[in-house]
């Protein structure tokens, strides 16, 4: 049986050439992969804060923070003020409009691979994949 540990490698090899097939596309819209995931996030959860989107991406807050201040800039994003010091983060219409881009370039790249290995969505190694996620961003949410 193959070591664990390898699996971590080659999640990382899936994620390193996702954002390298993908980097050109997205960046026609003045994106990056990481921005890409940032709306998808917004979207996903309206009125979420810059630090719940650091912690559900498991990303840095500081690379959060350039990201969604440049998606501010191209009018993607909207702040309002949240509960206390929190700043919730929104989707604008021009942000709405570029979902379904951003969906279409992920849905294909991952369609792609899926179909030149035999995996399908309803895989068991997806969804176990998905729970190992959720444990992991679990306190995302508080």
């Amino acid at each position: 049986m193959k070591d664990i540990g390898y699996l971590a490698q080659d999640i990382s090899i899936l994620h390193r050439q996702y954002y390298k097939d993908t980097g050109k596309q997205f960046k026609k819209h003045h994106l990056n992969p990481t921005a890409a995931c940032i709306l998808l996030t917004v979207r996903d959860h309206p009125d979420i804060n810059q630090n719940q989107v650091a912690k559900s991406l498991v990303i840095d807050k500081g690379l959060a923070t350039r990201e969604i201040k440049k998606m501010e800039q191209l009018d993607y994003l909207t702040k309002t003020s949240g509960t206390g010091k929190a700043i919730n983060l929104n989707l604008t219409g021009t942000g709405k409009k570029i979902i379904p881009i951003i969906n279409d370039i992920r849905k294909e790249w991952w369609q792609s691979r899926f179909s030149e290995t035999g995996i399908s969505p309803d895989s068991p190694l997806v969804a176990a994949i998905e729970k190992v996620v959720k444990v992991i961003t679990s306190d995302a949410k508080e």
